[in-house]
């Protein structure tokens, strides 16, 4: 949950500065939270799961 208002937060402070016309500075923030909130997840390759024919 702190991660939650963390995040709303820093978007609303990122809005203040686009409003204010500080656009860069606003984009800095956006920047800083895509590199500080979310982990990437790591790709794993697609698995298709296929029923075993009878007799096998």
């Amino acid at each position: 949950m702190k991660k939650l208002w963390a995040r709303i937060e820093r978007l609303m402070m990122a809005v203040t500065f686009a409003e204010a016309g500080e656009h860069e500075t606003a984009r800095e923030i956006m920047r800083e939270e895509d590199k500080t909130d979310r982990p990437r997840p790591t790709r794993r390759p697609d698995r298709t799961l296929r029923a075993s024919s009878p007799g096998h």
